[in-house]
């Protein structure tokens, strides 16, 4: 665990190859935002505390850092003079503690590898950096190694053929040891002539002060940047593999997994059966044994044990189906409890409601639940028959084992155990038909002889 540690997300960039008017770190991977993944992965790892750095007027990256991890400290880097200066604008929250440099825009970086660097400073090294063995190592800094320690980051333009031979790379992010993270820091904006301070400095720096500096190896994808909306597809398409996998392992059957998109927080519980082309916004929970058909939309929802949805689908958020309820095709249900065994079987929208335990709702039903200003409460009670294109006008409550007659509009109270049917009644005229496609039939010849 690394409590003794902080973690400085560096947030600053713009990111305007993004082409977009929201923050580079505030677009979202599989439904969280990467400043928000980054952050997670920090508390995962038992970094104590978290600060981080945004650029001038950056309101909403601020309440998005302090949304992710409540007790993140934030600062501003007011002119951006490299990375090393903008960790210094941090350096306020250092307080003697070791120091682990994040980027806000690497959202697949995952707890264990955090965990690796602050290891590795507690066995005694001053820096250690992430470096990766990319497929096409072109355009990256180099990691140059001897004897095992990590004795300089060079760029590829300033590297030497043999250098540019290694397949090492810089990934970036860096770990310095608290009792020397300020005073390397530091010894960079006075070491550089350009007028711009890079973290990379610090190895060389720590290196002529006798200290100890590392690399450490990850996989690509974990140090893998996000500067545009191809590489955001790109960490899109690692991270629903990550999490699709899990599903899978963790006893969940998705059919064909790669129609399944799932979000950072989507619990999927054992035996539970996902069909194709189904998506999963934040805050799902699947229970045990629970099917989820093809086409479908879930997102704030909880199905529980053994309950079904779909094929097409919709739980909107605030829905809870119980153990074995079921909504079919074509229904769409929003902030409802669906009891025990209760079936919404077709075509039917279920509002701001509760459908009590083995109540059946014909197709086309609604609960009318908005007035234009105000949502209203439908309460059906449990065993309850309700039936086809019937319109319930909410507030109202049906009684436990009340029926509803098809084609009905309710607008009051049902008692439990009683039939309502408010509908006009049926009257039929015999022959009424016959006479009047004959009388039509008549007068379509006669303006055609015209």
């Amino acid at each position: 665990m690394s409590e003794r540690a902080v973690a400085v997300v560096l947030a600053a960039g713009e990111g305007t190859r993004m082409k977009s008017a929201v923050p580079k770190v505030l677009h979202k991977v599989a439904g969280r935002s990467m400043l928000g993944h980054v952050l997670d992965a920090a508390a995962q790892a038992g970094i104590g505390r978290a600060a981080v750095v945004v650029g001038p007027d950056r309101a909403d990256v601020e309440a998005e850092a302090r949304t992710a991890a409540p007790g993140a400290a934030v600062f501003v880097q007011a002119e951006r003079l490299g990375t090393a200066h903008a960790v210094l604008a941090a350096r306020e929250a250092f307080g003697g503690d070791d120091v682990v440099v994040l980027y806000g825009d690497t959202p697949l970086l995952s707890p264990p590898t955090l965990r690796r660097l602050t290891d590795a400073l507690a066995e005694g090294a001053a820096v250690v950096v992430l470096g990766f063995e990319p497929a096409e190592p072109t355009g990256y800094g180099r990691l140059i190694v001897e004897g095992g320690e990590l004795v300089r980051i060079v760029e590829e333009k300033d590297a030497s053929p043999a250098e540019r031979s290694i397949r090492l790379c810089n990934g970036g992010l860096m770990a310095l040891a608290g009792a020397h993270a300020r005073a390397l820091l530091e010894a960079i904006g006075n070491a550089n002539a350009k007028g711009e301070f890079y973290l990379t400095d610090a190895v060389e720096i720590a290196r002529g002060r006798g200290l100890t500096a590392v690399a450490e190896t990850v996989a690509e994808e974990e140090v893998m940047g996000v500067n545009d909306r191809l590489q955001l597809a790109a960490a899109e398409a690692v991270l629903q593999r990550r999490l699709r996998e899990r599903a899978m392992r963790e006893g969940a059957t998705l059919v064909a997994p790669e129609t399944v998109f799932l979000s950072h927080d989507t619990r999927i519980g054992r035996d539970v059966l996902i069909e194709p082309w189904c998506w999963f916004g934040p805050g799902v929970t699947v229970a045990d044994g629970a099917v989820v058909h093809g086409f479908s939309h879930l997102e704030g929802a909880h199905v529980g044990p053994a309950a079904s949805v779909g094929p097409y689908g919709r739980l909107r958020p605030g829905t809870r189906l119980g153990r074995k309820a079921k909504v079919g095709n074509f229904v769409e249900v929003k902030a409802a409890d669906v009891e025990e065994g209760a079936k919404i079987n077709h075509l039917t929208y279920i509002g701001d409601a509760r459908v009590g335990a083995n109540a059946n709702i014909g197709a086309g039903t609604i609960t009318c639940n908005y007035d234009g200003f105000f949502k209203q409460h439908t309460d059906i009670g449990a065993d309850a028959f309700v039936g086809s294109n019937s319109a319930l006008v909410a507030p109202v409550k049906i009684g436990d084992g009340a029926n509803i007659g098809a084609g009905s509009v309710i607008t009051k109270d049902v008692e439990p155990g009683a039939l309502a049917v408010a509908r006009g009644r049926q009257v039929e005229i015999a022959g009424w038909a016959r006479t009047f496609r004959a009388r039509r039939a008549a007068e379509k010849a006669g303006k055609a002889k015209d």
